[in-house]
């Protein structure tokens, strides 16, 4: 029994850990554009060179501001600290772990059935939610800096291999 036990505790944790991982990408993501969708379309933030060129122009422009750089670099600090909002939930057929938000944006009544909340699970998708931010900053803002479908699978599965069991998963709206 000893042995059979030992022989499947570390497929079990490598599970854990891959489908912690790549809940804390999915939730990420919906986090972010969750956020971009709060900004107003309308602001706009200047970007280019505000030196002044020997004609007297400046190379100045005015993007968007909801996808400007400066915008999605100042919400990856800070978005990992709505992981505290998630809760944790297993499929009874194949025991994989997925993360649910517990409260919602808008005040709404969740169904929480089968959610798992507790301080461990917001620590350990924070954790896993701030090592995925650094490591793939760059690949993010690639994404988020334009409207693009399915970033979630795109960059999840597809660029980071984080998802690669998942890509059955059903698409969750906020």
């Amino acid at each position: 029994v000893a042995l059979v036990l030992a022989a499947l505790l570390p497929a079990a944790c490598a599970r854990r850990s891959q489908d912690l991982h790549c809940g804390a990408c999915r939730a990420l993501v919906d986090e972010l554009e969750w956020e971009i969708a709060q900004v107003d379309p309308r602001k706009t933030i200047q970007m280019g060179s505000f030196r002044i060129n020997p004609d007297g122009s400046q190379s100045v422009v005015e993007v968007p501001y909801a996808r400007s750089e400066a915008h999605l670099t100042e919400l990856l600090e800070r978005v990992c600290e709505k992981m505290k909002e998630y809760g944790e939930k297993t499929d009874p057929s194949t025991h994989r772990k997925s993360y649910v938000r517990v409260i919602s944006h808008d005040g709404t009544k969740m169904d929480l059935s089968g959610v798992k909340i507790d301080g461990d699970v917001a620590s350990s998708l924070k954790f896993a939610c701030e090592s995925i931010a650094e490591e793939y900053e760059d690949e993010l803002i690639e994404f988020l800096s334009h409207e693009a479908d399915n970033v979630k699978d795109r960059l999840c599965s597809k660029r980071t291999d984080l998802c690669d069991h998942a890509l059955h998963i059903p698409h969750d709206e906020l």
